[in-house]
């Protein structure tokens, strides 16, 4: 099972652009938001401790917007096995009526803290983001 997990945003007047909507880089904002969020809440401390994330890669999805003071539900998850350094996280964000907006597929690629080279993604790193 993959823990997944969930946190709301609400769009405020910063987020809007000149189309009355959310700005795209707003997204890729909340994207990253999700990430680091997840992995603070469930890492070990040892993990949180000795690594740390960049992007590779977003691909992202858009096919719904929001205006100023609605809000979005985000649902986060990691898809499939590390791959080395890289792992790839899904991010869905939905409205109130559950209609997906936005949806992201980004390879994250792992690195060490005390010699800021790519770290192999080792399974037990990733297994409490595996249980829930």
């Amino acid at each position: 099972m993959t823990n997944r997990f969930i946190r709301t945003f609400v769009a405020s007047p910063a987020h809007i652009d000149e189309l009355g909507h959310v700005n795209n880089t707003v997204w890729v904002q909340w994207i990253q938001d999700m990430a680091t969020a997840h992995w603070d809440a469930v890492a070990r401390p040892e993990d949180r401790a000795a690594f740390f994330w960049v992007v590779v890669r977003h691909e992202i999805d858009y096919r719904g917007n929001v205006s100023e003071g609605e809000s979005v539900t985000a649902e986060t998850w990691i898809e499939g096995p590390a791959q080395g350094a890289k792992s790839l996280r899904r991010v869905e964000f939905t409205d109130a009526s559950g209609k997906r907006l936005v949806s992201a597929a980004t390879t994250w690629a792992m690195l060490d803290r005390a010699s800021g080279r790519l770290a192999r993604v080792r399974p037990e790193i990733l297994a409490p983001f595996r249980e829930g």
